[in-house]
């Protein structure tokens, strides 16, 4: 209803405060900062020097630590002082793909792979295992978040919804010990899980059980950290399931079914 329509009616509305108009105004608005915040991220993301590398790193490190929620703390005083939750530093994805170009060569190198096979090891590590499930897992996560996740009964604050941006965060904090255990604690552990024995079988699933436990654990911690959100221990139930198919595997190796997640995939990637 416009505003001549409404007063036609004997509806009182003050000056300017058409509905339907303010409610556009907000859209458009939000998406226009969404759009200025993404290319000012790529922006920086092209100018090494524009980026904080020491911040990166102590983040990185507080989320090896028994405490990784402190990383979603700088997120907060973000939204206070810059109105949204994301990074707007793309430090830390700088450095997590500089760290994993350098892993995936290792690997080329130590298993003594053609150029070919070594540079198609690379891209599948960065574009799917990487950026692609990022993409994907931000996307989803986002998704959820907002349809079923908002708390839309609290008065405490205004309503909000989760940043895209703020979701491939999350999926980058979550990747980060995924990286240490499967492209980095494996690397010097090569020789041992790649064995036949229970023993490698044990220690091989075991790392990868716990980077994938990992992850959707400091995923959880991501969406719990906003405070419009509510039951976010949806974002726990992967584990569940990692620990059944852990199970599993260990109680069907003495009827042959059990299978090593390293022997697998070095097989896939270098066979």
């Amino acid at each position: 209803m416009s505003v001549d329509a409404a007063r036609h009616r004997g509806l009182t509305v003050p000056s300017g405060a058409d509905p339907l108009l303010t409610t556009a105004r907000k859209t458009v608005a939000a998406g226009t900062t969404a759009a200025s915040c993404h290319a000012h991220y790529l922006s920086r993301l092209a100018d090494f020097r524009q980026m904080d590398i020491q911040s990166a790193l102590d983040q990185m490190k507080t989320l090896l630590s028994t405490r990784p929620h402190v990383v979603y703390k700088t997120a907060y005083y973000r939204k206070q002082t810059k109105n949204h939750w994301a990074r707007d530093d793309p430090a830390f994805v700088a450095l997590q793909f500089i760290f994993l170009v350098i892993s995936c060569i290792a690997y080329a190198i130590s298993f003594r792979a053609p150029f070919m096979e070594g540079v198609a090891f690379l891209l599948y590590s960065v574009l799917f295992n990487w950026l692609g499930a990022g993409l994907i897992v931000a996307s989803l996560g986002r998704e959820v978040a907002n349809r079923h996740l908002t708390d839309h009964k609290s008065n405490s604050h205004v309503r909000q919804s989760v940043e895209w941006l703020y979701a491939f965060d999350i999926h980058c904090n979550a990747f980060f010990p995924v990286f240490v255990l499967l492209y980095g604690v494996q690397f010097f552990l090569l020789p041992l899980v790649l064995g036949t024995s229970l023993v490698a079988l044990l220690l091989s699933n075991t790392l990868y059980a716990a980077a994938l436990a990992w992850y959707w654990y400091i995923t959880h911690l991501g969406y719990r950290a906003l405070p419009f959100l509510s039951q976010t221990e949806v974002f726990l139930f992967p584990i569940a399931a990692v620990a059944l198919v852990y199970v599993l595997n260990l109680v069907g190796y003495p009827f042959g079914l059990g299978w090593n997640a390293s022997r697998l995939l070095a097989h896939l990637y270098f066979d």
